[in-house]
């Protein structure tokens, strides 16, 4: 009987260290438990924070959006005026060019004869000349005259504002292809003022006369 209660007690206490292991146990799974709670919770705040910015993110990208389709609005309104101030200032400058041009119709023929001894046979006026590869260019200021009993066609240009580029232009491109037949062309520039010193004279110096708005 002794024997068997010893190995009862035995017995009992091997079930009460298995029993102190598995509580020992179980108190580390609770405590690992814990840790993945708390992780889970840290996890969770930071997915709410993540989400929370994503969501400030897209309406900042919203407001950037609707900002940028306001600038290209006010962009394409902007070139709409400049474009409306093109036009106004194209039409503006036409009817300075034509105002000049009205005015040496009228005054160039005595100027031409007191300053050059050339004498216009006809009024001068607007119009085309055929280049001696058959095109038509339109030529500010024309008309047949005499210089010294020879007969020559005055062909001129109206400018606001004459440039050494502007004069280089007509004398070396424009006039040498002109079907002027037998008359020599006399290039004339008429103009408001010179872009710089000079350009005047440089005008004279290549053939040409150079009359200012104010001689008028």
């Amino acid at each position: 009987t002794e024997k068997r209660l010893d190995s009862l007690t035995e017995k009992v206490e091997e079930l009460a260290a298995a029993q102190a292991r598995t509580e020992k146990h179980l108190d580390s799974l609770t405590e690992k438990v814990e840790e993945l709670a708390a992780a889970q919770a840290r996890t969770e705040k930071r997915l709410d924070s993540l989400t929370e910015k994503v969501e400030e993110l897209a309406a900042a990208q919203t407001r950037t959006e609707k900002s940028l389709e306001e600038l290209v609005a006010a962009q394409a309104r902007t070139e709409k005026r400049l474009d409306s101030t093109n036009k106004q200032l194209g039409g503006l400058s036409a009817t300075v060019g034509y105002t000049l041009e009205n005015e040496a119709y009228k005054h160039l023929p005595e100027l031409l004869q007191n300053l050059w001894n050339i004498k216009p046979l006809e009024k001068l006026y607007r119009g085309y000349l055929s280049t001696k590869s058959g095109k038509d260019i339109e030529i500010n200021i024309l008309g047949k005259a005499l210089k010294d009993s020879t007969e020559i066609l005055i062909v001129g240009e109206s400018k606001t504002q004459l440039s050494r580029k502007e004069v280089d232009r007509f004398i070396e491109k424009v006039v040498p292809q002109l079907d002027t037949g037998k008359l020599s062309p006399f290039p004339v520039f008429v103009t408001h003022m010179e872009t710089s010193r000079g350009v005047s004279e440089y005008a004279r110096q290549k053939g040409a006369a150079v009359f200012f708005s104010f001689q008028f």
